[in-house]
């Protein structure tokens, strides 16, 4: 297994301090409105160390993770903790909401997409066939779990890309209220929360970074005031390929196989938790054409991009 970048660095800011590190492949920042170094560094341990339990925890890429445990278990029985029923039990609510749309089982398609941000030209673009024989590895309904345990069928993997990082951004919130009651804003790699406003009741400004356009030059970040809750982005602007002139997002529709076509390019949500922003942004991608109607009619504050 390649060796894990676990470095954190602490940088000086006008009204306070910027802890960057890596994890979940994306650049992670905590900046903590305090004057207080000792107070910063420690927040910034904090929040890392949590971040990468939660990474070495879930990631599929682990073989030594709870996720691989599962996912290589054959059919058996595998003990589970609270935590992990939990997080079991929001990917099941999302199911349902979803109507079988979101579907942490279908994370094996990646067996048939590739999605890198060029033309197919150069690789195989799947066929329905290359596609019905890996959905047949996928389906929710087919998995097992109680508060104790979890099973399901042999060969099904499950994914928990989709929820992770966003948990993660709630994880750390929690914690850094627990040590401090200074301004703390975590962002993990666009999807972030903080636990307040900031010194005088001021909003923090957040940039947006907009999708790729292909041909447009000197696009602009969209900045966004946030004095409390979390925000998501979901999007295509990198993970994508381009066939036959048609460009296939890596959002993709659990029930068929096959990506969502006609949906926004980016969706950005508000929620009180990182979670519920990143689930929402994603169930809108998934609803296509019809993103902003579905976004609208859950009455939450959004940014959709096309």
């Amino acid at each position: 297994m390649m060796k894990k970048n676990r470095t954190v660095n602490l940088t000086k800011k006008k009204d306070g301090y910027g802890i960057n590190f890596n994890a979940m492949a994306s650049p992670c920042e905590v900046l903590i409105q305090t004057p207080d170094k000792c107070l910063a560094e420690l927040v910034g341990q904090y929040v890392s160390h949590e971040v990468w339990r939660i990474e070495d925890k879930y990631s599929r890429y682990d073989t030594q993770s709870v996720c691989s445990q599962i996912n290589t278990s054959s059919g058996r029985n595998i003990a589970i903790d609270e935590e992990t029923f939990l997080l079991l039990n929001f990917a099941d609510q999302c199911y349902q909401l979803s109507d079988g749309l979101f579907d942490i089982s279908s994370g094996v398609l990646r067996k048939v997409w590739t999605f890198d941000g060029v033309s197919s030209e150069y690789q195989h673009f799947p066929n329905q066939d290359d596609i019905n024989k890996v959905l047949e590895l996928v389906g929710w309904h087919k998995v097992i779990f109680d508060k104790q345990s979890i099973s399901l069928p042999s060969q099904m993997q499950l994914d928990f890309g989709g929820i992770g990082k966003e948990y993660a951004v709630d994880r750390s919130i929690l914690l850094a209220k627990q040590h401090t009651k200074r301004p703390v804003l975590v962002n993990l790699g666009g999807d972030l929360a903080v636990t307040g406003p900031r010194d005088n009741e001021q909003p923090w400004q957040v940039a947006i970074e907009p999708p790729d356009c292909s041909g447009v030059e000197h696009k602009q970040d969209m900045i966004v005031a946030i004095k409390q809750g979390a925000l998501a982005t979901s999007g295509d602007a990198r993970r994508y390929l381009i066939n036959a002139g048609i460009r296939y997002g890596h959002v993709l529709n659990a029930k068929t196989g096959w990506p969502i076509l006609h949906a926004p390019r980016s969706i950005t949500t508000v929620a009180p938790q990182c979670i519920q922003a990143g689930i929402l942004a994603t169930l809108g991608l998934l609803q296509g054409q019809q993103a902003e109607a579905f976004l609208t009619e859950q009455e939450i504050t959004y940014w959709a991009r096309r």
